[in-house]
């Protein structure tokens, strides 16, 4: 497997090995001991799986005091990810990075806790599955404007499909502090 760490700490891209034939593709999303030598040695607790189809956009996400650590996989298509440091104290603050991960590699990005979580579709739809360090709680979950100006994410799709709960997220400079992720509790 190739891991490459991204422009901003905390986020790394990760092509794993796979095999292919005539039948189809076989590749393993996560082992233990590899991924903890590739310095992901988070303890996963539970496992998600999104299916969402063309321009849709979703996020951007967070928890607040139970923030998680992600491992997220492409499974089927092609979308545009993106990962917002919302990390207090971090010289990267308020700073986004932003790749496209579909299944033809790289298929994985892994976020550190403390990070807002958001992509959209390229492809006809997406399939994507992943790996979380703390069960999710609703009552727990924050949200970012997806078009917040002062962070100015560059999106690929200029009329998204939004869910009305993601797209009335306030604006990064309307968020108190208790309203961001808590890395230290």
């Amino acid at each position: 497997m190739r891991v490459t760490p991204a422009p901003i700490d905390g986020l790394l891209l990760i092509e794993p090995d796979h095999f292919s034939d005539s039948r189809g593709l076989f590749f393993e999303s996560y082992q233990r001991e590899r991924y903890g030598a590739a310095g992901i040695a988070d303890d996963f607790v539970q496992d998600n799986y999104s299916r969402s189809k063309r321009h849709a956009l979703r996020g951007l996400h967070f928890q607040v005091r139970r923030p998680q650590a992600q491992l997220l996989t492409v499974m089927r298509g092609q979308i545009f990810d993106v990962a917002v440091d919302l990390r207090s104290g971090s010289s990267n603050f308020g700073r986004w990075f932003g790749t496209v991960l579909g299944e033809a590699g790289p298929a994985q990005i892994y976020m550190a806790p403390g990070f807002g979580h958001g992509f959209c579709v390229l492809s006809d739809g997406a399939d994507l599955h992943y790996k979380v360090s703390r069960v999710y709680d609703p009552h727990d979950e924050g949200g970012l404007a997806w078009d917040d100006p002062d962070i100015a994410i560059e999106w690929p799709v200029a009329a998204p499909l939004l869910s009305p709960r993601d797209s009335g997220f306030p604006r990064l400079r309307d968020l108190k502090p208790a309203q961001l992720p808590h890395l230290h509790r």
